[in-house]
């Protein structure tokens, strides 16, 4: 037993030391930062809504600079074509499709949702599908991004738009300590103060921002309210911002307006909109500006992106145009579910950096987790993007997956996606032709490969039906 004295001589207390350091090597620990989060989801801006990302008609300076100073996703896609489902994965890290949420949300001013059971479904007078009842809110029982960053010590604020339920399924109700904004309202009544439309129900009012300053413009408010937040905070904090920019109605500010009417056109051309895209970048220029100067830029993590592609409104008229991309908000091509895609992180995300790697709405939740040093990242459809932001040649390899069993006036109807590493297949339920598009040949989504390539199609039409069973989706059904 000789062997053993020169270990009992050592101290005890040198022991437990020797043992502490040694837990801590990489094999027997995970890296945990500390960290303020700003995550930016604005609503409908399109893919090539920002000067980095191919306008020829927006300025868009302070997000142009947010992605030279981070990491920049070129395939960036929402978890919908349209808001209430991709703000819902956003909050979950779960599919639209296993949440019910598959639809935009009905505000309580235009006869609400409210809860919908699997069986329950809409019969649709004229068409050929009984297609499922929308999920009305996000249920309590849903544990949210808020709700999980509460268990490891942050403030949380909400600011913007919420759209996910009526009165007791607000962002408070939902782990938010404050709550400016939110409610069951998918667009704001007015973006200038007093915020309120002609001859408008009291329902449809903006939460907790009462007047201050008759023609405020909404934006300027949402960016004021965060600096403020950020002045009074001593603990580590947690920012949703979900500017009601750039959704209708298309407003902007008189004198942004005046600049891009004097202005060249591009393709994209609409004054009011670009008005309203630089106003959005001013302020995100506030806040940015407000994070350097209280000595926060370095450990605040900032997360950018969009809930949907860029709105056509009147093609006449086009609200903007998703440059390079086929078709818009609401409908199954990239237009409708491409998005821009920025996170900055000084010295934890390399600056000037440009990922290809395809990622979804739901890896946010994941991924912040992973930052944070959580052993389990499992019970969620989204992946950790730690790896691809550290190194951006990483790639994300997986299926991504849409549902919309819904009709859209007017020529939208039922739906799922499925892309599979370049391709990609639009499954229509109503039983017309599937689309197969090879999105690495075919960006514009012209030519349809399904009968050219019926084994893939149907390789593709097998994932997309066993994705139905895993997430319990619901289906429409023929009369």
């Amino acid at each position: 037993m000789d062997f053993i004295k020169p270990i009992i001589k050592i101290p005890v207390n040198r022991l437990i030391l020797y043992f502490l350091v040694f837990l801590s090597l990489p094999a027997f620990s995970q890296e945990k930062e500390d960290f303020n989060i700003l995550l930016i989801h604005v609503d409908d801006l399109g893919s090539t809504d920002l000067g980095v990302f191919g306008s020829d008609f927006y300025d868009t300076p302070n997000l142009d600079r947010l992605a030279a100073e981070g990491m920049l996703f070129t395939q960036s896609y929402s978890a919908a074509a349209i808001c209430s489902p991709s703000r819902a994965a956003l909050l979950t890290g779960k599919y639209p499709a296993r949440t019910g949420i598959t639809d935009w949300i009905r505000a309580k001013f235009q006869g609400g949702s409210g809860m919908a059971l699997p069986t329950d479904l809409e019969e649709n007078d004229g068409q050929k599908l009984r297609t499922p009842k929308n999920q009305g809110f996000l249920p309590l029982e849903e544990v949210t991004l808020a709700e999980r960053l509460k268990e490891y010590g942050y403030t949380n604020l909400h600011v913007g738009k919420w759209h996910l339920g009526e009165e007791g399924n607000h962002p408070e109700d939902q782990g938010f300590d404050v709550n400016i904004g939110g409610n069951d309202l998918g667009q704001p009544p007015s973006y200038f103060d007093p915020y309120l439309a002609k001859n408008a129900s009291k329902d449809y009012v903006l939460k907790n921002v009462p007047p201050r300053k008759e023609g405020e413009f909404l934006t300027d408010r949402e960016g004021d309210e965060i600096v403020n937040f950020i002045q009074n905070q001593q603990e580590r904090f947690f920012i949703h911002w979900a500017p009601y920019a750039v959704h209708t109605p298309i407003m902007g500010p008189s004198d942004l307006v005046d600049k891009y009417k004097a202005k060249t056109p591009g393709i994209q051309k609409n004054p009011t909109y670009a008005a309203l895209v630089e106003n959005l970048d001013q302020n995100v220029g506030k806040v940015l500006k407000e994070l350097d100067r209280l000595g926060l830029r370095e450990n605040t993590l900032i997360i950018f992106t969009s809930d949907n592609g860029g709105l056509i409104g009147n093609p006449q008229n086009p609200v903007t145009i998703n440059l390079g991309l086929r078709s818009y908000k609401g409908y199954p091509y990239e237009g409708g579910i491409r998005i821009p895609t920025i996170v900055r992180w000084p010295f934890k995300v390399a600056a000037g950096e440009v990922s290809a790697t395809p990622i979804m709405t739901m890896d946010w939740i994941p991924t912040i987790l992973d930052y944070l040093g959580e052993p389990e990242l499992e019970g969620f459809d989204g992946q950790s993007l730690r790896a691809v932001l550290e190194n951006p040649e990483e790639e994300v390899g997986r299926d991504l997956f849409w549902h919309f069993p819904h009709y859209r006036t007017p020529d939208v109807v039922p739906y799922s996606i499925v892309r599979s590493g370049d391709y990609k297949m639009i499954h229509y339920f109503d039983g017309s032709e599937a689309e197969l598009y090879d999105l690495s040949n075919d960006p514009l989504e012209e030519k349809n490969l399904a009968k050219q390539l019926p084994f893939i199609a149907s390789q593709l039409k097998t994932k997309l039906e066993n994705w139905w069973k895993e997430t319990d989706a619901r289906l429409p059904e023929v009369k």
